[in-house]
């Protein structure tokens, strides 16, 4: 047998390793440090440079809001009254019909979304999947003035009959009797839910496609051979993993639905001071009343109006702000931390 040689290295040998060391470290810090600190001082100016930029607008939007805050006082908010000519403005109507109507758009896109993300990772075949993934990536390329226009010209035109025997088929029931109330429009917090919606789903389904998709195939292919459905197998083990990222996507296509314009301003119906909960009636939106006024707006109104921009740019900010608690939460969670 060979015997095993168990003596410990000479001088010599561990000093030429301790040379070679030192002479690897020497070279690392030689190529890779004046590259690293540009790198780091490069990021540090992107981050600084996209910080700056937001506390710029921030304060420019605050300061030329102050003459209406200081004029209207706590009654810009909680008034549902909008009368320029007498230079009293009351956003509180604003306000609903912006999150009422983002409040629909989930509604019909949450379910939706994700049941067409499920299908595209989980279902369907290879060559379905590319199909459908390009077409909902095209989707959402798609200019929100031509969903408007669309829900303008068509939908509330066709889908009137529609409101006109939901309205009457609930009539008298408790609560759903309100929500689809009398006199239905085809322009209305409902048709504007639903245009959001459409604008939203491809947002949705894309992140949350992605979200899905980082569940490990071991994790899955554990519970198919426990014998478990493929339902059984998304509900116990890609839904739980996924559940944080799913949160964040559908939190994102709020602060979308929240911050739409011209599309809502075409179909909401621009009634003023409307507040309650028949979706079928018109009402406004925080956007849409600045895109629809801003043109013949005087100093008074148009520092109105950026107050509500102001207000508007708080509310989204609470939503990211929410999202991200809840998705930091809900990953601490399944992780077992």
């Amino acid at each position: 047998m060979t015997a095993i040689n168990t003596s410990p290295p000479s001088p010599a040998m561990s000093s030429a390793n301790s040379t070679d060391i030192a002479t690897l470290e020497r070279g690392l810090h030689a190529s890779g440090g004046s590259a690293d600190r540009a790198f780091r001082s490069t990021a540090y100016l992107a981050g600084g440079l996209v910080l700056l930029v937001l506390g710029l607008v921030t304060y420019t939007m605050v300061n030329r809001s102050t003459d209406a805050w200081s004029h209207m006082g706590l009654d810009f908010f909680t008034s549902r009254t909008w009368n320029p000519p007498e230079q009293f403005y009351g956003i509180l109507s604003y306000v609903f019909g912006t999150v009422y109507t983002a409040c629909i758009a989930l509604a019909i896109s949450v379910p939706l979304s994700l049941g067409i993300a499920l299908f595209i990772t989980q279902v369907a075949p290879r060559w379905l999947q590319r199909t459908m993934t390009y077409v909902i990536d095209l989707l959402a390329v798609v200019p929100s003035v031509v969903f408007g226009l669309w829900g303008v010209l068509v939908l509330s035109v066709h889908i009137k009959g529609f409101y006109k025997w939901m309205s009457s088929t609930f009539d008298g029931v408790p609560v759903l009797g309100s929500v689809f109330g009398p006199n239905p429009q085809g322009r209305s917090f409902f048709t504007a839910g639903i245009i959001l919606a459409v604008m939203i789903t491809p947002i949705i389904v894309s992140l949350s496609r992605e979200v899905i998709q980082t569940t490990p195939q071991n994790e899955k292919e554990a519970a198919l051979a426990l014998g478990a459905t493929r339902w059984e197998m998304i509900r116990g083990a890609v839904l739980p993993h996924s559940k944080g990222g799913l949160v964040g996507a559908v939190m994102l296509g709020l602060g979308r639905a929240m911050g739409e314009t011209i599309a809502v301003a075409l179909v909401i119906g621009s009634a003023t001071g409307r507040i309650g909960l028949n979706v079928f009636a018109g009402g406004n939106s925080m956007p849409a009343v600045i895109t629809a006024e801003w043109g013949e707006a005087d100093a008074l109104k148009k520092s109105a109006l950026i107050a509500m921009a102001v207000t508007l740019f708080v509310m989204t900010i609470l939503v990211n702000v929410i999202a991200t608690t809840v998705v930091n939460r809900s990953m601490k969670k399944t992780r077992g931390v």
